[in-house]
């Protein structure tokens, strides 16, 4: 059954993501007018959009959003950059946001979500905010921006709970010269794969969802959870409907080389384990992060596509030379 708070596809920060025709006259029919949602008034098809797919590099990192192969629009988003610690030391920033598809303008959400995040973190971290620091208050500052759009206060979610405003989930990772941090609300995931991948890959995120409460609780094991037709109910997620904000946040300093990769449950539906993903993924992503992500969004799409399909690829460390602002 699909997550009941099923996560779209993103732009990158500073895109035009307008969704718009791309043209006057439909694509697939090449008669019918489109009429401003950007479906052909003649034979129904939905138009391109810009979010349809979307790339972008920022020095050693990478991120690709898909649409996927059965939903109308992407409604996830990333937003990448990278920076310089007071010292120097360099520092890479990836966030990846997945709309909410039963609420309303999830694609509003997680582009807001993903660009508050992400140019907060970039703010940040040259002041010398430690980076768990920062990534707990970029989430805040991120789920005030999608409480934003519901058009009332914060606190509107006291007084009417279950309204339908907009919502997404929120992951992200920061890397520096020995330290990598996630953050994370709802149920989109972070993987450590190490380089040497004779090494252990790792989940370094928990999921807010309805099957990992289970598990967590004793009550059903991983594989009956998982099953469930409940299993990807989220538990967390950014919006004014939101009961409570709970950002996580966790540091680590790996002891060699790997990849982050940061994505929506359109990519880790169809690579779950972390072993899995590892065999995924492959092996020079430190140092081709964007044609890597391009071979996760197709493993995903060959799968079957069935969700908006969002990844960021980060290196650890980070290539010493180029730290720059993005």
């Amino acid at each position: 059954a699909p997550d009941p708070r099923q996560t779209p596809q993103t732009a990158a920060p500073g895109a035009d993501v307008s969704a718009g025709p791309a043209a006057a006259v439909c694509v697939a029919c090449r008669a019918g007018r489109v009429d401003s949602d950007g479906y052909c008034e003649n034979c129904g098809h939905a138009q391109p959009r810009e979010r349809d797919h979307m790339e972008q590099e920022s020095g050693p990192v990478a991120a690709i959003s898909d649409r996927g192969l059965r939903h109308h629009r992407n409604e996830d988003a990333f937003g990448l950059g990278r920076t310089a610690l007071p010292d120097g030391t360099a520092a890479s920033v990836a966030i990846v946001c997945d709309g909410v598809s039963s609420a309303t303008r999830p694609d509003e959400a997680s582009l807001a979500a993903s660009r508050t995040a992400s140019e907060f973190l970039l703010a940040a971290l040259p002041r010398g905010t430690h980076p768990q620091q920062a990534m707990h208050e970029a989430i805040v500052a991120a789920a005030q921006a999608v409480d934003a759009l519901a058009g009332e206060p914060a606190g509107a979610r006291e007084h009417s709970p279950h309204q339908n405003a907009p919502a997404c989930t929120l992951v992200g990772a920061v890397v520096t010269g020995e330290l990598l941090v996630v953050g994370w609300v709802g149920d989109s995931r972070a993987y450590w794969v190490p380089v040497d991948r004779a090494a252990p890959a790792a989940r370094l995120t928990e999921d807010d969802s309805w099957a990992a409460q289970m598990v967590a609780a004793g009550l059903m094991s991983e594989a009956e959870a998982y099953a469930d037709e409940r299993a990807h109910a989220i538990t967390g997620w950014l919006g004014a409907d939101a009961y409570e904000l709970e950002p996580h946040t966790a540091s680590f300093k790996p002891d060699r080389p790997g990849v982050v990769v940061v994505c929506t449950d359109g990519l880790w539906n169809y690579a779950e384990s972390a072993e899995e993903m590892a065999q995924v993924l492959p092996l020079d992503a430190g140092t081709r992060p964007l044609h890597s992500a391009r071979v996760l969004v197709g493993h995903a799409l060959d799968g079957g596509g069935h969700d908006n399909v969002t990844v960021a690829l980060v290196p650890f460390p980070l290539p010493s030379q180029g730290a720059g602002s993005a």
